[in-house]
């Protein structure tokens, strides 16, 4: 028995986020989760995300793009303003969140309306990406995470492109997961007998047909990879979600 511990142990952290006194869930504990699954999920199915940091003494969220390398759990952030930051504080703290509105949820009473939702909150000190082969390596995790098959399609940086850009990474680590789904839950109560509607409104988020750049020159088709990008509302993945 004995010998099978490590490896019973190696599986538990595989698949279980460890729990840290900011990720710790201490309301509405029910909707939380400490399943990596979970947290790959939300990552998988969008490709923006918010960037709270500090940038010379004045506190920013920042709306950026992201891709994920699942493989090293690294979390690529696109960051030209955040850079500064973290170069004159190279120790601070991030936190990066993300986050899917599936539906209103409308109840007979104000009180208790609310949102169905994933998110995700990540913590972590980022590292600014100065290696010239690492730059490509999560550039081409963010283009894929986007638009899986851009990166082979279209033309590559030059040095010169990437030497004005900015890059962090960011460990998954320490992570924090809240979803909640499901109807209205004031139908035992009191406000159940009123006779008002209840229900949910769901919201589906979606690409539709690629449209051409105007000057495009005729003659150029859709790539498959892009033309397979579209799909119809309700599927899951990147700028679809469920």
């Amino acid at each position: 028995m004995d010998a099978q511990r490590p490896d019973q142990h190696a599986r538990r952290i595989s698949t279980e986020l460890d729990v840290t006194e900011r990720t710790r869930h201490r309301r509405l504990r029910e909707q939380g989760s400490t399943r990596v699954a979970d947290l790959d999920a939300i990552l998988r199915g969008t490709f923006v995300c918010h960037l709270g940091v500090v940038v010379d003494g004045t506190p920013m969220v920042v709306p950026t793009v992201y891709g994920v390398d699942f493989a090293t759990r690294t979390l690529f952030v696109h960051g030209s303003v955040a850079s500064r930051s973290i170069v004159r504080a190279p120790e601070a703290e991030v936190c990066v969140t993300v986050t899917h509105i599936d539906g209103l949820v409308l109840a007979r009473s104000v009180f208790e309306h609310g949102v169905n939702y994933r998110s995700a909150m990540v913590y972590a000190v980022p590292r600014l990406i100065t290696d010239g082969d690492e730059l490509l390596h999560g550039l081409r995790v963010l283009t894929e995470h986007c638009a899986p098959g851009q990166w082979d399609y279209a033309r590559r940086p030059n040095s010169k492109e990437l030497a004005a850009t900015s890059l962090l990474a960011l460990s998954l680590d320490e992570a924090s997961v809240k979803t909640a789904s499901g109807p209205p839950e004031d139908a035992d109560g009191p406000d159940g007998e009123l006779g008002l509607w209840a229900g949910v409104v769901p919201l589906h988020t979606c690409f539709g047909a690629p449209e051409a750049d105007p000057a495009l020159p005729a003659g150029i088709p859709v790539p498959g990879h892009v033309a397979a990008m579209r799909r119809p509302c309700g599927t899951t993945g990147p700028g679809a979600s469920s």
